[in-house]
């Protein structure tokens, strides 16, 4: 029986102005890969891909006849970007594989769906949508789907030796789609060659670790990333550190209604030692507002649980926030002793504004004191002195104490 979806999102005039246009004539045009999979999931709808017969040269000119955007973002590819009344969809040629190097491909267009779907990597990813909704299924698919089986096509060595970042690309799909254990032969073949993501770029793997992270509880994935040795690969740091806060922090996460982060998840498996974590960040170019986070984390210190408000404000106000934040999420997460102190000052630290000092060097100079490193001095005392105050110390106050 003909498998159809009906839902609002294929429904979209945009959607179907470019899969007319892509099929007039000669050509024929379908949805692809993961809009797919996750309507057959019933899961959320992001970027739309589409696949065609069409050469990008033909794509982009019918794109501009219809009075419609096209961008050749990833023209060396076979992908145009159409924007067509405001939404943007990459659209790519159909393609089959004539070279492979474990990192990179070299294709031929061509018209051959059954080829283009076998280039691909897992049999999930492997499906097609008609314009209508009806499902095109050339490698059988829909029953991996259904049984949310995270599977490579055909050969799973074979796959891997094509692009070895499909071994992080099959965790990451079994992080978000998979259940039960992932496949037996995928795994094998990734503990087999695992040896082939020293050869990949730091920004492909941090790319899908980071996506890996993300899913909704990515803890299974991990720990048969760390049983296949896949894990020490990409993440040294966790060898002996281990994985077992990972647990309590999704469960912290759902309990306490914290949306996910790759980052905390990250944290949750890796040492707080601030130099391994500078050579974290180096090994896998992480951008810089994630590697001074992480260090930012790694430097802070222990917690302060026992601290009454007024104190914890005190202890604050000379630390990070957003680390002291991630600090506190992970001691809520051990779920131990000081759990609920940690729970307790997060939400002191949710309300809290840091406080303006409110005395300047010109102050003191405008007081009479001279100009120099006295000034800092001067000023580092009295600053520690407003705090210990609580903060209540006005500026007269201060110029008070001064003299």
């Amino acid at each position: 029986m003909t498998q159809r979806i009906d839902q609002d999102w294929l429904k979209r005039p945009s959607l179907q102005t470019l899969l007319a246009l892509l099929t007039e004539g000669e050509g024929e045009a379908r949805i692809a890969g993961g809009a797919v999979r996750n309507a057959l999931l019933n899961q959320p709808i992001s970027d739309v891909d589409i696949a065609t017969t069409l050469v990008p040269r033909d794509v982009m000119l019918r794109l501009k006849a219809a009075d419609q955007k096209a961008v050749p973002t990833g023209i060396e590819h076979g992908t145009v970007t159409a924007v067509v009344d405001g939404d943007a969809y990459e659209v790519t040629t159909l393609r089959r594989d004539v070279e492979t190097d474990g990192r990179h491909a070299k294709v031929l267009y061509g018209t051959d769906w059954t080829a283009d779907a076998a280039r691909r990597d897992l049999t999930i990813n492997a499906l097609y949508l008609n314009a209508d909704g009806t499902l095109f299924d050339p490698l059988n698919g829909l029953p991996d789907v259904e049984a949310q089986n995270v599977r490579f096509i055909d050969d799973a060595e074979t796959r891997i030796r094509e692009d070895y970042l499909r071994i992080l690309r099959f965790f990451r799909f079994f992080a978000w789609y998979g259940r039960f254990r992932p496949d037996a032969e995928g795994l094998k073949a990734c503990a087999r060659l695992k040896d082939g993501l020293q050869d990949l770029s730091a920004e492909r793997i941090w790319h899908e670790l980071s996506k890996l992270l993300a899913a909704p509880d990515p803890g299974r994935a991990i720990l048969w990333m760390r049983q296949t040795g896949v894990l020490s690969e990409v993440l040294p740091e966790t060898e002996k550190w281990g994985i077992d806060a990972l647990p309590g922090l999704i469960a912290a996460e759902q309990q306490q209604g914290w949306d996910a982060d790759c980052l905390m998840r990250l944290m949750a498996i890796v040492p707080p030692i601030p130099e391994r974590m500078d050579a974290l960040g180096g090994r896998l170019k992480l951008p810089k507002k994630v590697r001074l986070r992480l260090q930012h984390w790694a430097a802070f210190g222990d917690l302060q649980p026992q601290l009454k408000k007024d104190a914890f404000y005190q202890w604050l106000y000379w630390r990070n926030t957003i680390a002291a934040a991630d600090k506190l999420r992970l001691g809520i997460a051990r779920d131990d002793e000081n759990a609920k102190k940690c729970l307790r000052q997060l939400k002191w630290l949710n309300r809290w504004e840091r406080p303006q000092f409110p005395l300047r060097g010109q102050h003191l100079i405008d007081q009479g004191m001279a100009a120099g490193p006295a000034i800092s001095e001067k000023m580092a005392q009295l600053e520690k002195a407003w705090v210990e105050a609580n903060f209540e110390p006005s500026l007269d106050d201060l110029l008070a104490l001064a003299k």
